[in-house]
């Protein structure tokens, strides 16, 4: 059975459980990135870097950790629920992991390897427009250019993205918290832990930790997901007992693999674990397992079905997830944007 090879972020991520060797090396370097975090914030904040202003509201979701903190299935929840209440939402994304170096739309049949998993994932959950670009500003014109009646615009991890102009901002912070404490590399953090009495809104994800302190409103966010589906014949569908006595194997390569490893386990589910570096482009190879059956994300499974079938491979069963948000975060997000609560 092949076994994924240590990668750089990897070894990162487990730096950033500790404050260890690694991550004690890297302290020197974190105070350059962070007064350099901290002087473009200063030049955009004064006004000596420009911000621009799309003719749309626009609601920035972020975070202040590196890594996934489960911003993706927060955007689709948002964007379902903001349609619900009447609005017509677009997605704006960088598009991590794609090719693409001009600002484009995401059709439902793009190869993630060219817009980025994240963006396709979106764009087939929700059926909003999505466009992806590593300047946002642009991204946001084309999508308006090609879809005028978008009424607002939810930006994919954009809080540090300060030349787009913001209306709201919304921070998700996950069971690790600030991790070691330690800004980028030595640490997790892309800023302090100070910058989250900023943002408009908190979102928790999972976890029962409290609202951190002197932040603004706190929300609670639960996955939910039992229902898998067949990769290569999404009609064929299971439940977590339908696996019982069968060799499996969990491939991850998000952000924090261990999320999806657990909430199998809650499942009653027993397999071996792989965890990817996020974005992996996968490769036949990384499949080659002895195995009854692969369990994996919806994330990964966007990836993985560009694969080519190989035979003798173990069928790839889908878990989607579905985030459930309270208090109501959409309708909080239209009373502050109107000033009025919506009807």
């Amino acid at each position: 059975m092949r076994r994924s090879r240590p990668s750089a972020e990897r070894l990162l991520t487990a730096a950033w459980r500790g404050r260890g060797l690694l991550s004690t090396l890297l302290v020197p370097v974190s105070w350059l990135f962070a007064a350099a975090a901290g002087l473009r914030r200063g030049l955009y904040r004064r006004g000596w870097l420009a911000s621009h202003r799309l003719p749309v509201p626009v609601v920035v979701v972020g975070g202040i950790v590196a890594g996934g903190t489960g911003k993706t299935p927060l955007i689709v929840f948002l964007a379902e629920a903001l349609r619900a209440l009447g609005c017509r939402p677009g997605i704006v994304s960088r598009g991590y992991g794609g090719r693409a170096t001009v600002p484009r739309m995401v059709p439902p049949d793009a190869d993630p390897a060219e817009a980025g998993d994240e963006p396709v994932l979106i764009r087939r959950r929700t059926g909003c427009p999505v466009a992806v670009g590593a300047d946002r500003v642009a991204a946001g014109r084309e999508l308006l250019r090609r879809h005028p009646d978008s009424d607002l615009l939810l930006c994919d991890d954009g809080l540090q993205h300060y030349r787009l102009r913001r209306d709201l901002e919304i921070a998700v912070v996950d069971g690790r918290g600030a991790g070691n404490g330690r800004r980028l590399p030595a640490g997790p953090l892309r800023e302090p832990p100070s910058r989250l009495a900023g943002v408009d809104a908190i979102v928790l994800n999972g976890g029962d930790a409290g609202c951190p302190e002197g932040a603004g409103p706190c929300f609670r966010m639960r996955l939910s997901g039992d229902a898998f589906h067949r990769l290569d014949d999404p009609g064929a569908a299971r439940r977590a007992e339908d696996f019982a006595g069968e060799s499996l194997v969990a491939l991850a390569g998000i952000g924090d693999p261990s999320r999806f490893f657990s909430h199998l386990r809650g499942l009653g589910l027993r397999f071996s674990e792989r965890a990817f570096p996020d974005h992996h482009a996968y490769a036949g190879g990384d499949l080659a397992f002895a195995a009854d059956g692969i369990l994996t994300t919806e994330k990964d499974g966007v990836k993985l079905a560009r694969l080519a079938p190989a035979a003798g491979r173990p069928p790839i069963w889908v878990l989607p997830v579905t985030a459930a948000v309270e208090p109501d975060l959409a309708r909080l997000i239209l009373e502050k944007l109107d000033g009025r609560p919506p009807a």
